[in-house]
This record gives C-alpha cells, structure tokens and sequence, in this order.
C-alpha cells in the first residue's frame, strides 16, 4: 500500500500511522521530495478529475491567476503542496482523503 501526500502533512501522518497499526505494509512519498511523473500524475487525474486540487489551501489561493486556470495537472505540476491528500493506493484501487468511507473501504475485510 502507497500513501501519496507530504512529510509535514498532519493527516499523512495520522493515515500511515492507522494503517501500520493494523499490520499493513504501508510505503510512503513525500510528493514534494519525490514528484509524481507524468503517467502517475494523468492516472490520479483520471482517477479523481479536479477533486485531486485542494482549491481551499493557501497554496491554491497563492497560485497566479494563470495557473488558477489551468488544468489540475499544471497546478499540481507547479505546486505540489496543491494536491488534495492523502491519496492512498491499494493495488490498483485510488482513494482520496481519509473519512469513514475511505476508512472502511481501506481496512475492510483486514
């Protein structure tokens, strides 16, 4: 299992810390440290459409109108921290965020 999010993200965090509690192996990247390619980027998009940009963060706000406009590909291009998080992989199933849906769609049947 992959959490895609950031280091300094409390909620990253507290998802890595739910998951290996209950004996999953979890890997985790800091999509600052290490950007999502091209591929990986377009999958999520397809995956999640513009629900993939947190357009509530400051840096949502601090973006130029230009990229504002953009597709969420060049806003999460440009300023990874714009990226709703945590995105968690389980094989080939994406889920965005961690309310009780996604809680108990990850842990079911674990």
């Amino acid at each position: 299992m992959m959490i895609y999010g950031l280091q300094t993200c409390a909620l990253c965090q507290k998802v890595r810390k739910a998951l290996e509690a209950e004996g999953l192996d979890v890997s985790f990247r800091d999509i600052r440290a290490e950007p999502l390619s091209e591929a990986e980027l377009a999958a999520l998009i397809v995956e999640f459409g513009d629900r993939l940009v947190d357009r509530k963060s400051n840096d949502y706000r601090a973006l130029s109108d230009w990229l504002k406009n953009s597709e969420a590909e060049a806003q999460i291009a440009a300023q990874p921290k714009v990226m709703a998080r945590p995105v968690i992989q389980d094989g080939d199933t994406f889920y965005l965020g961690w309310d009780e849906t996604v809680q108990n769609a990850v842990l079911e049947g674990r």
